[in-house]
């Protein structure tokens, strides 16, 4: 059993991947580019918004101008103010987790804060908020996590990870971690060895 979970945020205690990706395409479409926000969701889950730009442009050959991701950004708060909501059976599950828990995300430090309150998962984790941007370590490299379980006072194989995309499966497993792949849709991708969850109070059928 673990001593420590690690939670990512973005997909897997909110519902905001698709958000996310929607006021993606808005911003896009105001540069001439269309988007679809599904087809972003799946090319693109848990990837560092630098990288995805860089795709982007390379793959469509735009030149997006020096505001854009803070327009996306602006964009983005306004869709969480008004459409975000925490993952189901997020609320139940954490009510229910008597070990220690933290986030783990690579969204900037703001964004996560602003995600849990509101959502109302907030006092769940109080302080232990870990963003990939403090520790400049994006997934899939394993730095973040490893961070977040020193910061817990956890030895990493100590810790499991709950994470909604490749790239965050796979920095747990290279921090040696054991990962649990939150995926409410069937999962083809996923390697053998890794647990897949398909609701989130099934979590707690894992900790007994």
């Amino acid at each position: 059993m673990p001593k420590c979970i690690i939670f990512d945020c973005d997909g897997t205690l909110v519902d905001s991947e698709f958000l996310a990706n929607k006021a993606l395409a808005i911003q896009l479409n105001t540069v001439g580019v269309e988007a679809d926000p599904a087809d972003l969701v799946a090319r693109y889950r848990g990837w560092k918004l630098a990288n995805i730009l860089h795709s982007i442009s390379t793959r469509l050959n735009v030149n997006l101008p020096s505001n854009f991701v803070a327009a996306y950004r602006r964009t983005f708060s306004v869709l969480c103010q008004q459409e975000l909501k925490p993952i189901e059976g997020v609320k139940e599950t954490l009510e229910q987790i008597n070990i220690p828990i933290c986030v783990a995300s690579s969204g900037p430090m703001h964004k996560i804060q602003e995600s849990l309150d509101l959502t109302g998962l907030s006092d769940f984790f109080g302080d232990d908020l870990f963003s990939a941007y403090d520790v400049s370590s994006w997934k899939p490299d394993p730095g973040l996590f490893l961070f977040a379980a020193e910061q817990m006072r956890v030895s990493p194989n100590d810790c499991w990870v709950v994470e909604d995309s490749q790239v965050g499966i796979q920095a747990a497993m290279a921090a040696g971690m054991r990962p649990i792949y939150f995926a409410p849709e069937a999962c083809q991708d996923s390697p053998p060895e890794v647990e897949h969850i398909q609701q989130m109070t099934q979590l707690l059928d894992l900790l007994g």
